[in-house]
C-alpha cells in the first residue's frame, strides 16, 4: 500500500491538456505543451473574465484556443509569448460569441454594453505582458463564492482553474458525470455578470475553506490519478502547490493554509520513488528513501510545527503530521506507527472522512497486527448503510487485500487484489494490483 492519507459536460479541455501525462516524464514534445496549456489556462481565463466578464462564455472561448493551440503549437512550434497568444485567439472567440449571443437583439448597442466603460482602454489581447500572479487566484476565489453550492464550488474550480474534465471530477467525488455537468453549467450560469475582482479580508475569510478544499482536490488528483496510463499528473500537483504558496502569503499566520502546503510539499517530496523505471507503482514500504527530497521534507516539516502552534488545528495540520513522521523515518521499520495511529484518533475524530478511517485502519494493523486491522475493515463496512462511502471502493479492496496477504490468507487476499484491479481506472494501480494478485498465485 502507498500508505497515503488521502454545465455543459462539455471535455474539451481534455484534448488539449491530457490526463495522461504528468509532465514529468518523457512525454516529449507533445507534454511540453500540454504543461503550458495547463499553466497558461486559468491566467488566460482570468484575463478574459477580467477584461470581459461573461465567465461562462470566457470558459467556452478559452477552450477554444486551447484545442487551437494544441493542434497548431507541436507542429508550429510555441509562440514566443504563448499566454499573449491564448489571449488573443480566445478573445477573439469570444468577440464571435457575444455578437452570436447578441444577434437577436440590437447588435451594435448591446455589444457596447457588454464592456464595462473602464475596461475600453485595456492592453491589446495580444500585448506582451508579465503575468498577473493574482489572476488565476482570482478565478479562484470567484469560483467558490458563497451564493454556489460547496459541491458546485469544487465541480467548478476543478474544471476553471484545475483543468479536469467532467469525468475526472465525478469519479474524484464518486457521483455520475451527468451531475457534475449540471453543477458545472449552475454555476456558470450564477456567475454570469458577477465583476471579478479580489476579494476583501471578510471575503477571504468566508471562503477560505472551500478554497482550501479545491486545492486539496487538485493536489490529490495530481499526486494520483483517478485514470489515465500515468500514476501521477505533476502539473497539477506543482499548480495546487504553486497556488497554495500564493494564499499562504496572502494568509501568512492562518494555519490551515500552512498546514495543507505543508501536507502537499511532505506527500509530493516521495514522488519521484513511487514510479519504478517502467512507470510501475512502487508502495511506501518499499520505496527507495534516497530519491525523497530532502529540502521538500525539510521545508514541510518546519511548516508543519508552525501550523501546529496555532488554533485551532485542523485537519490539513493533522494529515501533515502524519505525512511528516513518514518523512523523518530512515526506513519502512523506523516508521513511528503508533504516533501515526495516534494522529489518525484525532484526524477521524475530526472529520469522519472514509479515506481517513481506511488510513487508520492501515495504522491499526501496523501497531495490533493484521487481525485487528480486518477487523476495523469489518466494522467500518458494518456501520455504514448501503451505499454508503465504502461500496464498491477500490482502495478499501486494496487495504483488505494487503491485510489478508500479512494475515497468511493468499486466496482471500488474490481475490481482492483482484477486485480491486478491476474497479481501479488508474492503469498503474490496476497493473500493481494484479501483479501482487499473479505472485499470490504462483505461491498457492
Amino acid at each position: 500500500m502507498d500508505g497515503d492519507g488521502r454545465g455543459d459536460g462539455d471535455d474539451r479541455v481534455s484534448v488539449s491538456v491530457s490526463g495522461d501525462s504528468d509532465g514529468d516524464g518523457d512525454g516529449g514534445r507533445a507534454g511540453g505543451v500540454e504543461d503550458l496549456l495547463r499553466l497558461h489556462a486559468p491566467q488566460v481565463l482570468g484575463a478574459l473574465v477580467r477584461r470581459y466578464g461573461h465567465f461562462g462564455l470566457a470558459e467556452d472561448a478559452v477552450q477554444e484556443a486551447l484545442l487551437a493551440a494544441a493542434g497548431q503549437w507541436p507542429a508550429d512550434g510555441v509562440p514566443a509569448n504563448p499566454r499573449g497568444w491564448l489571449i488573443k485567439v480566445a478573445s477573439r472567440r469570444l468577440t464571435d460569441l457575444l455578437r452570436a449571443e447578441e444577434s437577436r437583439r440590437r447588435r451594435e448597442e448591446k455589444a457596447a454594453r457588454l464592456v464595462p466603460a473602464h475596461e475600453r482602454t485595456a492592453p491589446s489581447p495580444g500585448e506582451s505582458r508579465a503575468p498577473n500572479g493574482d489572476d488565476t487566484l482570482t478565478l479562484l476565489f470567484l469560483c467558490c463564492r458563497p451564493e454556489l453550492s460547496p459541491a458546485a464550488r469544487v465541480a467548478l474550480t476543478l474544471r476553471a482553474v484545475g483543468g479536469l474534465t467532467t469525468a475526472e471530477i465525478a469519479r474524484a467525488h464518486l457521483v455520475p458525470e451527468a451531475t457534475i455537468a449540471r453543477r458545472v453549467s449552475r454555476a456558470k450560469e450564477k456567475l454570469r455578470g458577477t465583476p471579478f475582482r479580489r476579494p476583501d479580508a471578510a471575503e477571504l475569510a468566508e471562503r477560505l475553506g472551500a478554497v482550501l478544499k479545491v486545492l486539496y482536490l487538485i493536489f490529490t488528483e495530481g499526486h494520483t490519478a483517478t485514470s489515465g496510463q500515468r500514476l501521477r499528473r505533476g502539473d497539477l500537483a506543482r499548480e495546487a502547490i504553486r497556488l497554495t504558496r500564493v494564499l499562504r502569503a496572502l494568509l501568512p499566520h492562518d494555519g490551515r493554509v500552512t498546514g495543507l502546503l505543508a501536507l502537499m510539499l511532505l506527500t509530493d517530496a516521495r514522488a519521484a520513488a513511487r514510479t519504478g523505471p517502467h512507470g510501475e507503482l512502487v508502495p511506501l514500504d518499499e520505496q527507495d528513501r534516497t530519491l525523497w527530497d530532502r529540502t521538500a521534507i525539510a521545508e514541510g516539516t518546519a511548516l508543519v510545527e508552525e501550523s501546529l502552534r496555532r488554533a485551532p488545528v485542523g485537519v490539513y495540520q493533522v494529515q501533515a503530521a502524519v505525512a511528516a513522521l513518514h518523512g523523518e523515518a530512515a526506513s519502512a521499520r523506523d516508521t513511528d506507527w503508533p504516533q501515526i495511529l495516534a494522529l489518525y484518533d484525532v484526524l477521524v475524530a475530526l472529520a469522519p472522512d472514509p479515506m481517513a478511517a481506511l488510513g487508520r485502519a492501515v495504522a491499526l494493523s501496523m501497531v495490533r497486527g493484521a487481525r485487528a486491522g480486518l477487523a476495523e475493515l469489518d466494522r467500518l463496512e458494518a456501520a455504514t448503510a448501503a451505499p454508503g462511502p465504502f461500496a464498491g471502493n477500490r482502495r478499501l479492496y486494496a487495504v483488505r487485500a494487503h491485510l489478508l496477504e500479512r494475515a497468511g490468507e493468499p486466496v482471500a487476499a488474490r481475490a481482492a487484489y483482484q477486485e480491486a484491479a478491476r474497479r481501479t481506472l488508474s492503469e498503474p494501480e490496476a497493473r500493481y494490483l494484479s501483479r501482487r494478485a499473479a505472485r499470490l498465485a504462483r505461491d498457492l
